[in-house]
């Protein structure tokens, strides 16, 4: 138990820490999204661990009151955009990691086409070039909600807001 005004830890680690097929699969998703380090990745992990329990226990007990807490809970996963439109609270169990991963606003900066690779949109995060909805954001694990995925771009006071700069991605060859 930890004590007042401390942290605590909002991942937990894997039971089994030399595992040659998981320390694998774990790289290429570090590879893939551009994660730093691991502790990126497990934060991610036990999200969607924290999104399946609550899941079933939303489907563990439902009556009148709770299924208006499902509907809730179902509603906030697609704002977010880790569930699709047609999907309901039985989907939640279905989720993968890449749904998470995909959310977070290193990844949809990426994918938009605004930097080259994915560490190089964590960096124009960091940097602060980059803004949702208006505001500059400087944490690559923003969650982007999916209203909010049409505002994601540079900043106008950034360099490279110009399209000439030598950064931007493919937009000068």
């Amino acid at each position: 138990m930890s004590l007042p005004g401390e942290n605590t830890k909002f991942y937990e680690t894997p039971n089994h820490p030399f595992q040659g097929e998981r320390i694998a699969e774990e790289q290429s998703l570090m590879d893939r999204y551009g994660l730093s380090n691991k502790e990126e990745l497990w934060r991610s992990q036990s999200q969607l661990r924290n999104y399946r329990r609550e899941a079933r226990q939303l489907l563990g007990g439902m009556t009148g009151e709770e299924s208006g807490e499902g509907e809730e809970f179902v509603s906030r996963l697609k704002r977010i955009g880790v569930l699709d439109e047609g999907d309901e609270l039985g989907d939640v169990l279905l989720l993968e990691l890449t749904d998470v991963l995909e959310r977070r606003l290193q990844t949809v900066a990426y994918r938009k086409g605004l930097a080259n690779t994915p560490e190089q949109a964590r960096q124009f995060i960091t940097h602060g070039h980059v803004r949702v909805d208006g505001r500059r954001v400087s944490i690559p694990s923003y969650k982007v909600e999916v209203d909010e995925e049409a505002t994601v771009e540079f900043d106008e006071n950034s360099p490279l807001s110009d399209e000439l700069h030598p950064e931007r991605a493919g937009d000068n060859e």
